[in-house]
């Protein structure tokens, strides 16, 4: 007897983006574990994903977003969600899925979509400055280039929209890459953001 029920394999489809098929076959493999069997798929899921990105992706759409506040517009975003056909980007999901993203960024302030996209004399002079203020700090020379790489790291992480927790977790609950990723896995094509653009009235000069 099985230890999962249909409405196991229904859940598990939809939370993985996979087909009915799979989502037995990952359940009866963990005996009817959701948790483990969920991310087996989610492991299939990525390499299929690595695999997909390799495609061109000319299609997509723009996502918005506009924040309004006392009746007018103080901030807005727009990001290019991309896909591989015209089918696809027309999708209720893709399109809401875009205009998500938009919203995030409203709030997630990201300055890249992936951290490979930070500029080599922008972190040299996060690390001069790190590392002076270290020293400032009174911190142990042996122990400085440590400190400074953590800093470096999270800034990279905190300013990166793929590594950024979705705004969301009642309708997401995972980074922004993780949503990408999980609809290119869905739609089975390869999905990504490929540039955004934010406009805060507030942050003029």
């Amino acid at each position: 007897m099985a230890d999962f029920t249909a409405k196991d394999v229904q859940r598990l489809r939809q939370e993985a983006g996979v087909g009915m098929m799979d989502a037995k076959s990952a359940l009866e493999e963990t005996k009817g574990d959701f948790d483990q069997a969920l991310e087996i798929l989610r492991e299939k899921g990525l390499l299929k994903v690595a695999k997909r990105a390799e495609r061109t992706a000319n299609h997509g759409t723009v996502g918005y977003y506009i924040h309004n506040q006392q009746g007018r517009a103080v901030a807005g975003v727009l990001v290019d969600l991309a896909c591989e056909t015209d089918f696809v980007a027309k999708s209720d999901e893709f399109i809401e899925t875009a205009n998500d993203i938009a919203l995030h960024i409203s709030w997630g302030k990201p300055t890249w979509v992936e951290r490979e996209e930070a500029d080599d004399s922008h972190l040299e002079a996060l690390r001069e400055q790190f590392t002076q203020e270290a020293r400032e700090e009174g911190k142990p020379e042996n122990l400085i280039e440590k400190i400074v790489s953590g800093k470096i790291e999270k800034h990279l992480s905190d300013q990166s929209l793929y590594e950024q927790d979705f705004v969301n977790p009642d309708k997401f609950e995972g980074t922004v890459g993780d949503m990408v990723n999980q609809l290119a896995a869905k739609m089975g094509e390869n999905i990504r953001v490929r540039r955004f653009a934010r406009i805060d009235v507030n942050e003029g000069s």
